[in-house]
């Protein structure tokens, strides 16, 4: 993923890569070409991934909230995913037209947490980083790295480190936290954002 979210190869030879290294640890043969690997994937993989997705049961209600403040934000998705599987991801529970822009390294050339992601979903979203916020599950590369570049970053702690699957780091003074997305517009307005 590493070698993905640095431009060095696509998310499709990424999911390649991870393959090649799991698939013995399943007791699985390993294709040998991209292609057969391709197609194990979509074939013994896939369908049981997007039917784990969920949606936090705050999304649409904070997109909502967000719609009925009296200077209601423009909204951007900014992640390190596919741009395909994102979209899908958002289209599948109804929250892809809250948004103007879905943006990823492929549309970007970086990932976050290179302050040059933050600073290019600024530009696309024709916005100062001064005026921007980014809200982020992740402390260190979603609310810390928007911060460093010059953005709001407000960490939205659900109470996991999604990386380690542990608990959440220890939070840090400076930086914003909510529990809830649904906490955000309250914020946002009290800031006037």
């Amino acid at each position: 993923m590493r070698e993905y979210l640095d431009g060095r190869c696509s998310f499709a030879e990424q999911r390649r890569r991870r393959l090649r290294s799991f698939l013995p640890m399943l007791g699985e043969p390993v294709p040998e070409s991209p292609g057969l690997l391709d197609a194990w994937f979509a074939e013994r993989y896939l369908t049981a991934f997007e039917e784990s997705w969920r949606s936090y049961p705050d999304v649409r209600p904070c997109l909502e909230a967000l719609k009925r403040l009296p200077r209601a934000p423009r909204l951007a998705v900014l992640t390190n995913g596919d741009p395909e599987q994102q979209r899908a991801k958002l289209a599948r529970f109804g929250l892809l037209e809250y948004f103007e822009a879905v943006l990823t390294p492929t549309e970007l050339g970086e990932a976050k947490p290179d302050p040059v992601a933050f600073a290019g979903a600024c530009r696309r979203m024709r916005t100062d980083p001064a005026r921007a916020v980014n809200v982020g599950d992740m402390l260190e590369s979603d609310a810390k790295a928007a911060t460093l570049a010059g953005l709001t970053g407000i960490w939205l702690d659900r109470g996991i480190d999604f990386v380690t699957g542990g608990p959440p780091p220890a939070a840090d003074e400076a930086v914003l936290r909510i529990e809830r997305l649904t906490d955000l517009p309250g914020r946002l307005s009290r800031a006037n954002a």
